[in-house]
């Protein structure tokens, strides 16, 4: 189930409110510029499904997504609990960090919490499987995939040299709630 939670910036301790329901998560989002919605595959996915094969299992969502976006590049992340260098992927995401253009992931399996920071308020998004998260070029946030990390992400860029990062070189993404395992 995917969970919002929005907190002040200055109390981390404590959400502002926490929502359940896709369309009042949604709703709040949208009122920040960020689009959270749900797909689903054309076809059925295998376990261990190949880049290829889940890019073609969405291949019209997309299409369509990178036709009325200009997104010109689209690849799978996939990080499990065996991942050698899980450790250092997920310090890579941790730090409050932007970029140039939008960061586009759906959740093709497992979950992630995406955190932005927006203004004085902190969105603490709970993404899980179909899933479909499009955060705005120029919007601080982070990423956790926690400590055991189980995800399939399809990443759809504006830029064809992929994901780059301009970090804040603040401490806040340090003192809000990470993904608990």
């Amino acid at each position: 189930m995917s969970v919002l939670s929005v907190y002040h910036e200055d109390h981390p301790e404590q959400p502002l409110k926490v929502l359940t329901h896709l369309e009042d998560i949604a709703s709040t989002l949208a009122d920040v510029g960020v689009q959270l919605e749900r797909w689903a595959a054309s076809a059925p996915i295998a376990a261990g499904a190949s880049q290829d094969e889940v890019i073609a299992a969405y291949r019209p969502q997309i299409d369509k997504l990178m036709g009325e976006c200009g997104y010109v590049a689209v690849d799978v992340l996939s990080i499990t609990r065996d991942h050698p260098q899980r450790a250092e992927l997920r310090a890579k995401f941790l730090d409050e960090h932007r970029h140039a253009e939008d960061e586009v992931r759906f959740f093709v399996a497992g979950r992630g919490l995406f955190t932005l920071h927006i203004g004085a308020m902190v969105y603490a998004v709970l993404c899980e499987k179909n899933d479909l998260i499009s955060v705005p070029a120029g919007t601080r946030h982070w990423f956790d995939m926690g400590e055991e990390p189980h995800f399939v992400a399809i990443r759809l860029f504006n830029n064809p040299e992929g994901w780059a990062a301009q970090y804040t070189g603040e401490d806040i993404a340090g003192r809000f709630p990470r993904l608990e395992d």
